[in-house]
């Protein structure tokens, strides 16, 4: 059975990688093949093979099938800022066909497990009035969550799981990430989530001193996926 999801956050620096990661471990110790797209990704550094994104690179190295880093990475920037503006200041139209094309190209390879790992939160802008939320839209890919668990974490997880719907796409899942291990009334924060959210949740993830995929993926529960078509 084959399987693609689209990773999104609530926010940016809450740990999508860290989540998409330790998701696509657990799908390979599960004897799955993988594969992943970071189809943009702006914070890159330059480097002797070309411009390189930590995050894309730990995607990769978590995917079973034989992509290069242009695969799952096909547009990255220098620039630490929204991909957008970075985009605008190289003189790149990041449209969404432009992020499609190559996404596909990775479904294409037929792996029983794919994610789709976004930038920053559901609605990041792209060129003129398009949003990184129209890709997984244009690719009719369900969506995993991760909920970066800190003071208002539940306002932005209802707002963004509420614009999924309204979109017209599948909450499939949605992972508990703490981030903020000092967050007041963590046990009933993460009851109001579980209560709230119209998804099944694959996990909470500690904050870990060493969040490796490996480390990661032992809090996960993939058979947890909403696979309602």
């Amino acid at each position: 059975m084959r399987e693609a999801y689209f990773v999104t956050g609530t926010d940016t620096e809450i740990g999508k990688t860290t989540i998409a990661a330790g998701l696509l471990h657990a799908a390979r110790m599960a004897g799955r093949s993988t594969a992943a797209a970071k189809p943009v990704a702006s914070g890159c550094e330059q480097t002797p093979d070309g411009l390189r994104n930590s995050d894309a690179l730990a995607l990769l190295g978590e995917c079973s099938l034989p992509l290069t880093y242009d695969e799952v990475n096909p547009l990255a920037f220098v620039p630490a800022i929204a991909p957008h503006l970075a985009a605008r200041e190289t003189g790149v139209d990041l449209n969404v066909e432009a992020l499609a094309a190559p996404v596909r190209h990775v479904l294409g390879k037929g792996a029983e497990f794919t994610l789709v790992e976004g930038a920053g939160g559901w609605r990041v802008p792209l060129a003129a009035a398009a949003s990184l939320s129209d890709l997984p839209i244009t690719l009719g890919l369900p969506v995993i969550l991760v909920v970066g668990v800190r003071l208002g974490c539940i306002n932005h997880a209802l707002l963004t799981a509420e614009a999924i719907a309204r979109d017209g796409l599948r909450l499939a899942g949605w992972v508990a990430n703490i981030v903020d291990p000092a967050t007041s009334r963590l046990e009933e924060n993460l009851a109001t989530l579980a209560e709230r959210l119209p998804a099944p949740c694959l996990g909470r993830v500690p904050h870990l001193a060493e969040a490796t995929p490996a480390a990661v993926a032992a809090y996960l529960d993939l058979s947890r996926l909403d696979l309602t078509m």
